[in-house]
């Protein structure tokens, strides 16, 4: 199963995919590769594969990737052989994936649970990143003209969460993968005999 989690800045995406990680000890998270520098603590092969933009348009020239899109002027590109190598050694892969990702596994034809976590309104969204006291002005404008970009792609995801209440919405994303686990796309597989029944 893979499973395919969006949503803009401020919307409270990264915590919620760590409290579900947390409850699924057989869902990985994604490592993608990137061309932006590690920040503080992070570390190679845990947090990002961290290669030059050089590396990555070659990977990218290859076919390497399962998606990958520029964001804020940076690559990131989740890599096939990656998620091949842990779907075998039996996880499920969870993607924090952008819109441009989304399109592109759309475009391919992967199977997967598409959410998206949306804000309660866009007011608020705002408010959030403005109280993290981290965006100057011109940053705060480009998110907010980003997120108003991604969330107006909506229709390409089977599930939209709102984190309206943080529990609420780790809650709801946890359910919603348990549903999938058992949706007759994932159950299939498991199940081949079903196929002999008359």
């Amino acid at each position: 199963m893979r499973v395919f989690v969006s949503g803009p800045s401020g919307v409270g995406k990264t915590t919620v995919i760590k409290e579900v990680l947390r409850k699924n000890p057989d869902l990985v998270l994604s490592v993608s590769y990137t061309t932006r520098a590690p920040r503080k603590d992070e570390q190679d092969g845990v947090d990002y594969f961290f290669v030059s933009r050089d590396t990555f348009e070659d990977m990218v020239r290859k076919g390497a990737f399962l998606e990958w899109a520029n964001v804020h002027g940076n690559l990131y590109g989740t890599s096939i052989e990656w998620v091949e190598e842990m779907e075998s050694r039996g996880f499920h892969v969870l993607f924090d994936i952008d819109v441009q990702g989304v399109k592109q596994a759309k475009e391919k034809g992967l199977q997967g649970c598409f959410i998206l976590i949306v804000p309660p309104t866009i007011d608020e969204l705002e408010r959030r990143l403005h109280s993290r006291g981290t965006e100057d002005r011109d940053s705060l404008v480009r998110r907010m003209e980003n997120a108003r970009a991604e969330l107006a792609m909506w229709n390409l995801y089977d599930y939209l969460v709102v984190n309206d209440s943080l529990l609420e919405c780790i809650e709801t994303v946890h359910a919603v993968i348990l549903a999938q686990r058992a949706s007759k796309s994932e159950m299939i597989g498991r199940l081949p005999w079903l196929h002999t029944i008359a």
